[in-house]
């Protein structure tokens, strides 16, 4: 049974993030990955300096590689549980049967997107229907963009969208707009559509207007929405870590969780976390926990240099 000083679950950019630090402070660390991020749909990513533009997945094979030159390893597998032993060791469970062995483990398994049960949603998700301005903001800009309701923080996602394009159309769906929604998007000139959306309108591959149950069709070029962001955080509060009333896994500032040992980073515990942000949460996971366990090796040392030494 193989054992690991760490093992990061979850090969995004906070996990291979946080694997390259480990590896390169030389502690035994294996990623387990299953292939499957959350920004696959996206053609590119924007605002990760020195990086603007790359495609997510050569972001992740640059990583990988980087990781492997400094003997990390890699088992392209999904991880079904964690076990916690008497004595601080961790029981990583593959789902093909496999048991890995670590000292500390790093969960870095992200979040899910649960978007809107609309025609075209999922098929257009990550390409003309968008969620994050900053990612993909200055790309539509100055195009007539759309802003779905029915989710919460839809009117103010929609005013933050104005920031990017001056025709921009709010269409409520199921958001029951109070007076102070309508005083300011009308005040940023921003329209307001009433009436369920019944689907996204596409022609030769490209979004061309958003149709309502009426019948409406409103012509928008890239659709902004707001979804709920469910954590993949499963393995976590598996162990009893603590959460937020939300059931987000809740961390001091270098992603240690209330379980020892476990710790936590990227969008499984933020949900705010950009590809920047997740790489920087994984690096400071990963310094937080070879400190630890430096500490670790030297109790060991002592305790095993007192029952060597002559009395």
């Amino acid at each position: 049974m193989n054992t690991y000083d760490i093992a990061v679950i979850g090969g995004g950019a906070a996990g291979l993030s946080a694997a390259l630090v480990l590896a390169r402070a030389r502690r035994e660390v294996v990623v387990i990955d299953d292939g499957r991020p959350r920004n696959a749909p996206a053609t590119h990513m924007q605002g990760f300096l020195s990086r603007d533009g790359m495609p997510p997945a050569g972001l992740l094979a640059v990583g990988r590689a980087e990781v492997a030159g400094y003997g990390g390893e890699f088992v392209d597998q999904t991880v079904s549980g964690l076990m916690r032993s008497p004595n601080g060791t961790f029981g990583v469970l593959l789902k093909d049967g496999g048991t890995l062995l670590a000292r500390r483990v790093l969960v870095t398994t992200g979040l899910s997107d649960r978007l809107p049960d609309i025609a075209g949603v999922v098929e257009r998700w990550g390409r003309d229907l968008l969620h994050c301005p900053y990612c993909h903001g200055h790309e539509v800009r100055d195009q007539p963009l759309g802003v779905l309701g029915g989710t919460p923080g839809a009117v103010q996602h929609a005013l933050l969208i104005r920031q990017w394009s001056p025709d921009v159309v709010f269409f409520a769906h199921t958001t029951e707009l109070t007076d102070s929604d309508r005083e300011r998007l009308t005040a940023r000139a921003i329209g307001i559509v009433e009436g369920e959306v019944d689907r996204l309108v596409v022609e030769d591959d490209r979004l061309c207007a958003v149709e309502l149950v009426d019948g409406r069709r409103v012509p928008r070029t890239a659709v902004f929405v707001r979804p709920e962001f469910v954590g993949n955080n499963a393995l976590v509060r598996g162990l009893g870590a603590r959460t937020d009333d939300a059931g987000w896994p809740l961390v001091d500032a270098g992603g240690l969780t209330s379980v020892p040992g476990l710790w936590a980073a990227g969008n499984a515990v933020n949900p705010r976390a950009q590809v920047i942000t997740a790489a920087g949460e994984g690096s400071a996971a990963a310094i937080a926990m070879n400190n630890d366990l430096a500490e670790e090796d030297v109790r060991d040392a002592v305790e095993a240099f007192r029952t060597v030494r002559p009395t």
